[in-house]
Parts: C-alpha cells; sequence; structure tokens
C-alpha cells in the first residue's frame, strides 16, 4: 500500500521542481521552493519562524569559525555581534575593524563608539542606539 503524502510530495517535486530562489511563474505570481506562491500565500508564522531560526544557525556558525574570540563573550555582546551580521553580512561586518578589535579585547565603551560613529549606525537609527547600549553594558536592550 502507497503512502498517499509521499506520493503527492514525489508529484510536486517532480511536476513543480524545487527553486531555491525566487521566480516568477507562468501566471506572473513571485513563487519559491516548491511552487509556494508568495504573491497571494505569502509565508506562514511557522515558515517565518524557521527560516528565521536557520538564518540565526548559519550567522552564529560563520562568527564562531571567523572569530575565534567570539564564544567567550557574554549572551549580551554575542548578541550585538549577531544582530550586526545578520544585518550587514559577514563581509560588511568586517569593514569595522576597530569596533571589532575593540571587541575582542573587551573594550565596551570603544566597540559602542565605533559602531556609533558608522554610516551604518546612520542608516539604522535606533537599533545601533540600542546595540551600542548592549555592548557597553552587556545587558540585553
Amino acid at each position: 500500500m502507497s503512502d498517499p503524502v509521499t506520493d503527492i510530495r514525489s508529484q510536486l517535486l517532480r511536476d513543480e521542481a524545487v527553486r531555491n530562489f525566487p521566480y516568477t511563474d507562468t501566471k506572473g505570481k513571485l513563487t519559491i521552493g516548491v511552487g509556494h506562491n508568495l504573491t497571494d500565500r505569502g509565508l506562514s508564522a511557522g515558515s517565518i519562524d524557521f527560516i528565521l531560526s536557520e538564518d540565526i544557525v548559519e550567522v552564529v556558525t560563520e562568527l564562531r569559525t571567523r572569530l575565534p574570540w567570539f564564544s567567550a563573550l557574554d549572551e549580551a555582546r554575542r548578541g550585538v555581534l549577531i544582530n550586526m551580521c545578520f544585518n550587514l553580512g559577514f563581509s560588511k561586518l568586517e569593514g569595522f575593524p576597530k569596533f571589532l578589535a575593540a571587541a575582542a579585547q573587551g573594550d565596551w565603551n570603544t566597540a559602542a563608539e565605533e559602531m556609533l560613529s558608522s554610516a551604518w549606525a546612520k542608516e539604522v537609527g535606533e537599533r545601533a542606539d540600542r546595540l551600542a547600549e548592549q555592548m557597553t553594558t552587556g545587558e540585553w536592550k
């Protein structure tokens, strides 16, 4: 006896194909994955939470790999780096060498000053203010 869920999954994977990036389907609808219509359906709360969780894991893994001192930070200061890397991407985070050096040394005030004196801080406004305070105090904001 066959399993209808497995059977329909197999059919849909064959007939719809798997697309890792959004594309416009033949009806002009923005689509992703296996025929998931973003235009009309969007994403469910569960899908959004799953994607966010995966993205956080990827950012943390990259920070642990590329910044050996990252894991020694307290949770709130690791959170600052995660938040910034999530927003900027690691390659742009590397464009903050004085900030990273200060954070690696535990010089929280200098790290916060470097954050706030950047073009990034002007772009993100209150987010930068909160994260700089979190870096300085070691308390979640």
